[in-house]
Order: C-alpha cells, then sequence, then structure tokens
C-alpha cells in the first residue's frame, strides 16, 4: 500500500517535471521566432538567465491556468459555445500577461495579441505532453477515480457501496444484431465478448424487432417515452399545419416529446434521479446533456449544453479531442480517396462538410457523452441513458459492413472497457445494458441504381416536368407513356379532376421509406381520389422494379398493400401478409404497415423501397448505401444485450416487438433494481409529491413534460 502510494506520488512529480520543461522549451523557442515576445531585460543576458526566466514564466502560467480556468469556465456556463470559444482564448492569453508580469527584474514581455497565440501553443504543448504521459499509465488513472468516488460517498456520510445497484443503458446507435454478433466473432469488440463468451458469460443477447420506422427517433421516443405514436418516419409531412417535421430539429423534437408525454400521462424512463445524454429526448431526467429536444430553449433552465462546458473545462480535454477530430478528418479523407480510387460500388460522395460531420460524431460527441456517463456514476446516479452515435454516422457513408465501420466499433468498444472499469469505482453497483435502436440494410441508391430520386418518379407519374437528367431515363419514359395511357379513360370532374396550379406532392425520404403527400387534398387522400387526379401515379409505383410495396387508404376497403402486376393486399380484412408483396419481408411486416396506417399523419401514400430477402440489400431513397427507416434487412432487427441478473426481456419463443414494448422491458427491469419507483410527470404548476416507494402521482389538468 505504502510502495504503490509512493510509486503514484513519484509517477505524478515526473509528470509535472515533465510538462514543466517541455512548456520551458517551448516558451524559448516562441521567443526566439517571435519578435514581439521577450525573455530578457536586455542583450547582456546569459542563456542561462533566459532559461530560467521562461522556466519561471511557464511555471507561473501553469500555476494560474489550473486554478484559474476551471473557474473561469464555470463562470460562463450561459455564454454560447462560440463566444465561449473566443473568450477562452483572451483569457488564456491574459493568463500568460500576468505569468510574464510575476518574473522577476521585468524580463518578460509580449503585445496582447502575440500573448494569445503564444498561451494557445504552450496550452496544447503542455496538454499534449501530459495525455502523451498519462495515456498508458492505467493503473493511475483507475486510482484518481477511485479517490474521487471515496472522495464523494465521505461527502455523502457513505463509506460504501450502496446496496440498490444503478442502471446505466448504452445505445450504439445503428448497431444491428448480427453486426454486433460478427464484430464479436471478429474480435473487434473483445468488451462484448467478454460479456458472451468469458468462462461466466454475464449477459444474454436479444434481437428484437423495430416498427415500421426504422429510425431513431421513433425507437429512441419509444424507448424513452413508452410511446412513438404517430412517428410515421424521421420527416413526415403535417397537412393540418402546412409544415414538414424533421426529427433533428430541436424543435420537432420537443413536439414528438410533448405529444409521447400527452399521450402516456408519464415523463419517461429516467424521470427517477435519470441522466439524459446525446439522446434526442429527455426521458423525463433532471440531468440532460446534448439533448436534442430541449437544445432550443435558453435560459437557466437550458442544460443541454452542460456537458461541453464540464468536458472541455479540462484544457487537457480539450487539446486531446481536438487532437482525435483532425485525425479523424484525415482518416475520413484517406479511407474516401481509397475507396474512389478503387472503384468501390455502391459509392456515395463524402466531400464537403462531412468528414467535419464524421468527426464530430465519432470523437467529440463520444468523447463527451462518454465522459458524462463516468460522471454520472460517480455521482452514483439511479438510471443513465446515453446515445452513442458514431457507428450510424460512419455506416451511411460507408457501409453498416465495411472496415472503416468496423474500425469504429473497435473504437466504441475501448470506451465500453473504461466505462466498465470506471464502474468498479462507483458508489453504487450498476447493471450494464447495452442496445441499439435500429440497424442498417445495406445497398446502392434508388437514384444511383435507377438514374433519378423517387421524387422525380412521383412527379413523372403525375404528368409533371421532371429534370433533364431524369427525363433520359427509362423509369421516366415507361411513366411518362403510362401517364398518356392512363389519361385516355374518363375522368370525374370536379376538384379532383385536373392538377392545377400548387397541387405539386411533397415527396420525402427517410431511409428506404418514402412519403408523398398531396398539399392540397384535404385529409388523407385516398386511393379512389389519387387515381381520379393522377391516374398512373399508384399504378407507375407499383410497378417500379425499385420500389417493394405502396401503403394507401381506400374509400371501399379501407388499408391497402399495393405491390408489382395488381398484387394487393387488404389489410383491415385479412393481411396477414404471409403472400403478396409483404412476405418478403418477413414475420409482423402487416402488423407493422396496419400500425402505421392508424397514425393521424401518416402519408397519402407511403413507400417501401425494393428488398432483397437473400442479401439483405435494399434502396435508399436518400444518398446513403447503409440506410434505415422502413422494412428489409438488418435495419429492423437491432440487439439488447442484458446481464443475467435481471430478468429476460420475454419468455422463451416468444419475440420483443415495437419500441414500446422495450420500454416496458426496461421499466420493468428499473423496477427490479430499486423497486416500483418510476414516476409519471406531474401539470407545470403543482410541484411534485413522491410517494414513499418513489411515485409521482397524476393531478388533474393537461400532462406535460416538465423538462419540455
Amino acid at each position: 500500500m505504502v510502495r504503490g502510494r509512493w510509486r503514484s506520488t513519484g509517477s505524478a512529480a515526473l509528470r509535472v517535471v515533465t510538462v514543466w520543461a517541455v512548456s520551458t522549451l517551448t516558451m524559448l523557442v516562441l521567443a526566439g521566432i517571435l519578435p514581439d515576445f521577450q525573455l530578457r531585460a536586455d542583450d547582456r543576458d546569459s542563456i542561462t538567465q533566459v532559461a530560467l526566466t521562461a522556466a519561471w514564466g511557464a511555471g507561473a502560467f501553469g500555476l494560474l491556468g489550473a486554478l484559474v480556468w476551471p473557474l473561469a469556465v464555470r463562470a460562463l456556463l450561459l455564454v454560447p459555445a462560440l463566444v465561449l470559444g473566443l473568450l477562452a482564448f483572451f483569457l488564456n492569453g491574459s493568463l500568460l500577461l500576468i505569468a510574464l508580469s510575476l518574473i522577476p527584474d521585468g524580463r518578460g514581455e509580449a503585445d496582447p495579441e502575440t500573448a494569445v497565440v503564444v498561451a494557445a501553443v504552450m496550452s496544447a504543448v503542455a496538454s499534449a505532453t501530459s495525455g502523451a504521459l498519462a495515456v498508458r499509465d492505467d493503473e493511475a488513472y483507475r486510482r484518481r477515480l477511485s479517490r474521487l468516488a471515496q472522495r464523494r460517498r465521505r461527502r455523502g456520510g457513505d463509506d460504501g457501496r450502496t446496496g440498490l445497484p444503478g442502471t446505466l443503458f448504452l445505445q450504439l446507435d445503428g448497431v444491428g444484431h448480427d453486426v454486433l454478433r460478427e464484430a464479436v466473432d471478429d474480435g473487434l469488440m473483445p468488451t462484448v465478448a467478454s460479456w458472451l463468451e468469458g468462462e461466466e458469460p454475464s449477459h444474454r443477447l436479444t434481437a428484437w424487432r423495430t416498427d415500421w420506422s426504422s429510425q431513431t427517433a421513433a425507437s429512441q421516443l419509444g424507448i424513452l417515452h413508452g410511446s412513438n405514436h404517430d412517428v410515421p418516419a424521421f420527416r413526415w409531412y403535417e397537412k393540418d399545419t402546412g409544415e414538414i417535421v424533421v426529427s433533428s430539429r430541436p424543435a420537432s423534437a420537443a413536439l414528438m416529446q410533448r405529444r409521447a408525454v400527452e399521450r402516456t400521462g408519464d415523463g419517461g424512463l429516467l424521470t427517477f434521479d435519470g441522466a439524459s445524454r446525446g439522446n434526442l429526448f429527455s426521458g423525463g431526467a433532471d440531468q440532460l446533456a446534448l439533448v436534442l429536444a430541449i437544445a432550443a430553449r435558453r435560459g437557466k433552465s437550458n442544460r443541454s449544453r452542460a456537458g461541453y462546458f464540464a468536458y472541455f473545462s479540462d484544457p487537457a480535454n480539450a487539446v486531446r479531442t481536438a487532437m482525435s477530430f483532425v485525425a479523424e478528418v484525415g482518416r475520413e479523407i484517406g479511407q474516401s480517396t481509397r475507396a474512389r480510387l478503387r472503384a468501390d460500388v455502391p459509392r456515395v460522395k463524402r466531400g464537403g462538410f462531412y468528414p467535419f460531420i464524421r468527426a464530430f460524431a465519432t470523437v467529440v460527441e463520444r468523447d463527451v457523452v462518454v465522459a458524462a456517463v463516468l460522471g454520472d456514476m460517480l455521482a452514483g446516479r439511479t438510471a443513465v441513458y446515453a446515445d452513442l452515435v458514431a457507428y450510424d454516422e460512419v455506416a451511411h457513408h460507408s457501409g453498416p459492413h465495411s472496415v472503416d465501420a468496423k474500425k469504429v466499433l473497435e473504437r466504441l468498444d475501448r470506451s465500453l472497457a473504461l466505462i466498465v472499469k470506471v464502474a468498479e469505482h462507483a458508489p453504487r453497483a450498476y447493471r450494464i445494458v447495452l442496445l441499439s435502436d435500429h440497424g442498417q440494410s445495406p445497398g446502392q441508391t434508388f437514384a444511383d441504381a435507377y438514374g433519378l430520386t423517387l421524387a422525380d418518379l412521383v412527379r413523372a407519374g403525375c404528368g409533371l416536368p421532371v429534370p433533364r437528367r431524369a427525363a433520359r431515363t427509362v423509369s421516366a419514359s415507361e411513366a411518362r407513356d403510362a401517364v398518356r395511357i392512363a389519361l385516355h379513360r374518363p375522368v370525374v370532374e370536379g376538384e379532383d379532376a385536373h392538377p392545377g396550379p400548387g397541387t405539386d406532392p411533397v415527396v420525402l425520404a427517410s431511409g428506404n421509406l418514402g412519403l408523398i403527400s398531396f398539399p392540397d387534398a384535404r385529409g388523407r387522400a385516398t386511393r379512389e381520389r389519387i387515381d381520379r387526379r393522377h391516374p398512373a401515379l399508384l399504378t407507375t409505383l407499383a410497378n417500379h422494379p425499385g420500389i417493394g410495396f405502396l401503403l394507401v387508404r381506400s374509400e371501399e376497403h379501407g388499408a391497402l398493400v399495393l405491390g408489382a402486376d395488381g398484387a394487393e393486399i387488404r389489410l383491415d380484412d385479412d393481411g396477414t401478409g404471409d403472400t403478396g408483396p409483404l412476405a418478403v419481408f418477413g414475420p409482423g411486416a402487416a402488423e407493422a404497415v396496419r400500425r402505421t396506417d392508424a397514425f393521424p399523419h401518416v402519408a397519402d401514400i407511403m413507400v417501401n423501397s425494393w428488398h432483397d430477402p437473400a442479401t439483405g440489400r435494399v434502396h435508399a431513397f436518400e444518398e446513403q448505401i447503409g440506410s434505415h427507416g422502413g422494412l428489409g434487412g438488418e435495419q429492423a432487427r437491432p440487439f439488447l444485450l442484458s446481464p443475467y441478473t435481471l430478468s429476460a426481456p420475454v419468455a422463451d419463443g416468444h419475440e420483443l416487438v415495437g419500441a414500446e414494448q422495450l420500454h416496458e422491458v426496461l421499466r420493468r427491469w428499473l423496477r427490479e433494481c430499486q423497486g416500483p419507483q418510476v414516476p409519471v410527470a406531474t401539470t407545470e404548476d403543482s410541484p411534485p409529491e413522491r410517494s414513499a416507494e418513489g411515485h409521482i402521482p397524476v393531478t388533474g389538468g393537461a400532462v406535460q413534460d416538465k423538462s419540455a
């Protein structure tokens, strides 16, 4: 024990001395390069005097940074991120000027603008040196965490772990069940492998089936809030407001969360002592960081950016992440260049801002979310739900089974390993549940395969002008011929007889799911109305080789699934989906489509792309070679990895279907760990009163999420 303490103290002292020496050398080099930065009183100063001046200045600057920097960042929590970034440079420069003023005999001197540059370079070099020395000192890192955890427990009057375990839900965005299994078998994820294949396996792997809308917004809303009703896709058009809801917009995410809370009367999975990190929705948690649904709010109640400030308040974190960010940008440029030189097929464009978007998702978002999760565990929070989006972002552009995506899984596994190590020092034991919200299906894009977009095909089927590039394709030519033939049929006179100004359809894409709406048609346009206005459209779409099936509503037969060669399934009557257009999409397809048909904001025509059951390939209506959003392939088969200490998700022989059912499973597990304590929301005007078991009763009036 004593020897370990001396070794730890000696290691820390060595790092301090090394960083000080490197900072001193950096200051000497900068003094020689920059004409407005001086470290000598006059030309008679010896080299030794200049070196001692640099050492004094570097030491004073480092000490001031350690004392002042965290306090300054904490004081600037409400400042916008960009403004804080600029202020940080000026703050750092000011600290350097103060440090230079403390040097005896006035030997240190620099212009204010030069001080900013010198301070930035010295901070970067010092942080990089410190990180390089400590990066492999795993035991020292764990000892620091242990001391921090013990300090927290003593502060709370508890010298040991509590008897009640906490629960950590980690979402690996977009990682399908088969992808995870393949990564484990290939040795890419040793941490996950140790849970599944160790001498005593600790976790069970379960596949579950998504709803028709197999994308993060629908799945995570159902998982966290217990309802994803009326979420037909990632983006959809609402006729009653004339607006397009896009799940990645803060206002849209807040709307979706509010509707879910109003429907369930429940604040969410995390309402009791919970934390939501990197998610689209809050889950009712009090502790929020990088949560999209509250990102549009301003003021003291907006804590969605707190995770960034908490992480970057340490200059070492800022520099380390910045260096990894630059490296990731370079990695993406190199990988995309090699893919282009190899003429990989399928392939999408990966230029423009994409390298920076990828670097943010795979480096910045990962580092900040993981750091927040570590803090939550050391604080002993009851329930934490965090989303890591790195794999999903890369797989969209490189493919779900690509080498690029597999490298991301390796790095995510290292993050899992760190979380597991930190959990050993937390004030309570943690049940770690790993899950995904959907998978991804590979395949050539619809536009790449057929030379025109879904919107182009819809316009051609409506007899509307299309871009010249699309007009020359076989699909557009066939659509125009179908329109000419169809227009010879009798047309019912009236407001639906001929398309006029302002009748262009709204065509939206959500992976391999397409949505077509007619803004000027009141309510949902039925099959009969569509046939009267655009007699060739449904036939053109249903018979296109890149389309698997359509969902429309019939005045006579209710929900209809249409396929090629006149195939038709009447879902309201008999449609089991075992035969016809839905058969290749597997069990449960008919039920998933039938459920979506009942949504108030379902599109007039829902389009699911072609799917090859032998290869699992689909055609995305977006520029993605790894896509999700509809039915077909691995996108609808995510995973759930849970400890054996928790009850089985479903009974043997049963399947876990839909995000809402998964919510009930996670809620059950929280009760198993903590007792019946997951509360519901209350009205905004009356404060909640918890029962002895932790419940919050629902009072009269409209139910609102306290965080929305």
